[in-house]
């Protein structure tokens, strides 16, 4: 019995005191049951302590029973569990290698040895059996984080997990879903809008059996070119197109480089009818609504740049640009200056005051296209400034200033940027002239006060960087300088008893503006920069003052003769002029200086990088029109026009902006190989 009782190993839910109690106070019942019926019955008693007895033996013996049923259970279960966690290891789906300090194999799973493919693994190092697996744990070990990497090797991708202080490396092939995800990425589809940049120009001096070829030759190349890219395309006007095209077509469309533009612009040239196209193209949401209204962004800004171009963009994602080669025709109208004057004219007459700012460093352009605003301003009887520290101005404009305050009549132009903070309400209205840039905006404060009541007036190319909501946007980059287009918003308004609009002083300005950015009508200079120059002439305008107040002084004129003698040619055509690191030279001294080498036999463009500042350095970049420099500029968070760009980097030397400029440089080279 004690032996018995000694093999007795009850099982832990035995043991519990709950359950023990329930066992004792069930037998003392019994046991009391007996012995209540043994008083009573001696014979019934007897049965009772008989039945007792045997359910005492029966209860001790299903007890060992059951110990020994749940040893074997707990035993059979645990073998079960390691048993699967051994063929799990051996045969799931999961590669697991095993190495040294050495990075010696010494452990592979057979899953894993299917991709290994060599029997005999053990003792070899991972760099002698597969240098590309070896590639891939040093660069998961180089990256320092417990994150899965996704892999690409033996052409398939994985998931890979290293454990380097235990030595393992877990590969899970997750190829097939890779498969599906890559699929859904390259069908997702992108919308584009492709539109005809001077159709309506051409359209008016046209035949109509001209005018009917010219539509069809577009057509048909953009449906031949839609077919090659599998992509589908819809006209929805004269001059507007729908393309609908997935990812992947989209990917073959850039490789392409966006052939089609050089195509229909070099066709249609030799066939003296020019035609260019700009395209707009989103993509990356899924919502189709926000691509498309994205799509309308981007074609908007292909047309800002200039048009000749493709603009690709998601939202929130910085734009690709392809194309933009050719220098933009002229395609304004009369029609569409006249509309953007009486467009003007509405805003300002709801408005309580006027302030007009151009960019940081202002010009001639600047200021004249400036004074132009505030005097279209006044005309209408609300008060108007532009906004100008003139203590703090460019030798030209200080000329302009001191003989402007002077008169009577032209000294209240003027308003200091802190006065104009102070003075500004919310009925007020901001004026951004010859710049869009809210960056390079002469007044940020002033800018951040009045964003969402704010009219662009610019004759450079659009690029990212624009005012969110403005309330009217005249962006031409077929004119020649801001003063340009302000002029012609002057000659459609009608002064009211006979008065004139700009004074002689300040029609002078406005033509010295546009003498300094066409570089004497050499440059960018169409019909209309000769007909506004006219217009200016007409109404008082005196090229000889223009001359006085764009005379260098002699330290300006020797400073830019030592820049120009630091040229160095870095590629054929292309020339680059550095200043000193440890002098700060005026910006217009650099864009002279580019402007100067020009000049010179062999140049096609021109590259001025000099200090700014203690932690700026500025480049002016010039071209002679065959080179895009303001792509090349763009590359260096700056922009412009074709034939005319900038750019600032910030805590760089003037060697290593150099270095920066040649890379961009190569790679605009290598883009238009």
């Amino acid at each position: 019995m004690k032996d018995f009782i000694h093999k007795l190993v009850l099982p832990e839910f035995i043991k519990d005191s709950r359950l023990t109690a329930s066992v004792a106070i069930i037998l003392a019942l019994s046991l009391l049951g007996s012995i209540i019926a043994m008083i009573m019955n001696p014979l019934f008693g007897l049965a009772m302590v008989l039945i007792f007895i045997l359910t005492v033996a029966f209860a001790i013996y299903g007890t060992y029973i059951l110990a020994g049923n749940t040893t074997n259970f707990a035993v059979n279960l645990s073998y079960r569990i390691k048993r699967s966690e051994q063929e799990a290891m051996i045969k799931m789906p999961l590669g697991i290698l095993l190495y040294d300090s050495d990075h010696q194999i010494q452990w592979v799973n057979p899953y894993l040895q299917l991709y290994l493919k060599d029997d005999d693994l053990v003792g070899h190092t991972i760099e002698a059996v597969d240098p590309n697996l070896n590639k891939l744990l040093n660069e998961v070990l180089a990256a320092k984080t417990s994150e899965n990497h996704l892999v690409d090797w033996d052409g398939h991708r994985f998931e890979m997990v290293v454990q380097d202080d235990l030595g393992v490396i877990y590969l899970l092939d997750i190829t097939r879903y890779a498969k599906i995800e890559d699929k859904y990425k390259a069908e997702r589809l992108a919308i584009g809008q492709i539109f005809i940049d001077n159709y309506d120009e051409l359209s008016e001096t046209m035949h109509d059996q001209e005018l009917t070829s010219m539509s069809s030759y577009v057509q048909n190349t953009l449906s031949n070119y839609a077919k090659k890219f599998k992509a589908y395309l819809k006209r929805i006007d004269e001059d507007h197109f729908l393309i609908l095209v997935h990812m992947q077509d989209l990917a073959e469309m850039e490789k392409d480089k966006f052939s089609v533009l050089d195509k229909v612009r070099q066709e249609t040239s030799r066939n003296n009818t020019p035609l260019t196209l700009s395209m707009g193209i989103a993509f990356g949401s899924d919502s189709l609504s926000e691509i498309a209204n994205q799509a309308q962004s981007n074609l908007d800004l292909a047309l800002g740049r200039g048009g000749d171009q493709v603009v690709l963009r998601q939202p929130g994602k910085d734009a690709r640009f392809y194309g933009g080669k050719s220098n933009p025709m002229e395609k304004r109208t009369r029609v569409r200056a006249r509309m953007v004057s009486q467009a003007v004219s509405e805003l300002f007459k709801d408005a309580d005051r006027v302030f007009v700012v151009g960019h940081q460093r202002p010009d001639m352009d600047s200021v004249g296209s400036g004074i132009g605003m505030v005097k279209l301003a006044r005309l209408h009887g609300v008060k108007a400034n532009f906004v100008l520290d003139t203590n703090k101005t460019n030798y030209d404009v200080g000329r302009l200033v001191t003989r402007m305050q002077q008169k009577n009549q032209d000294k209240d132009i003027f308003i200091d940027p802190e006065v104009a903070l102070a003075e500004v309400s919310d009925k007020s209205m901001l004026v951004m002239v010859d710049h869009s840039k809210y960056s390079i905006t002469y007044s940020q404060k002033l800018y951040e006060r009045l964003k969402n009541r704010i009219i662009v007036i610019d004759h450079h190319r659009r690029g990212e960087e624009f005012p969110e909501n403005p309330m009217l946007t005249y962006v031409e980059p077929y004119a020649s300088s801001a003063c340009e287009l302000v002029t012609e918003m002057i000659e459609y308004q009608q002064p009211a008893n006979g008065k004139r609009v700009l004074t002689d002083l300040e029609a002078t300005a406005m033509l010295a503006g546009i003498v300094v950015d066409s570089k004497e009508f050499s440059l960018r200079t169409g019909t209309r920069t000769f007909d506004a120059a006219s217009y200016l002439r007409s109404i008082g305008a005196d090229s000889a003052v223009v001359s006085l107040l764009l005379k260098e002084d002699i330290d300006s004129f020797l400073e830019k003769t030592h820049l120009v003698a630091t040229l160095k040619m870095v590629k054929p055509h292309m020339a680059v002029l550095c200043g000193p690191d440890n002098k700060i030279i005026d910006p217009i001294i650099t864009a002279q200086a580019a402007d100067t080498a020009l000049d010179l036999e062999n140049v096609g463009a021109s590259f001025a990088i000099t200090r700014r500042s203690s932690d700026t350095i500025g480049i002016s970049a010039r071209s002679m029109g065959k080179i895009n420099v303001q792509i090349i500029m763009e590359k260096l968070g700056g922009g412009g026009h074709l034939s005319n760009a900038a750019t600032q980097i910030k805590d760089v030397t003037i060697e290593e902006a150099r270095a920066k400029l040649l890379q961009a440089i190569d790679e605009y080279e290598q883009e238009n190989d």
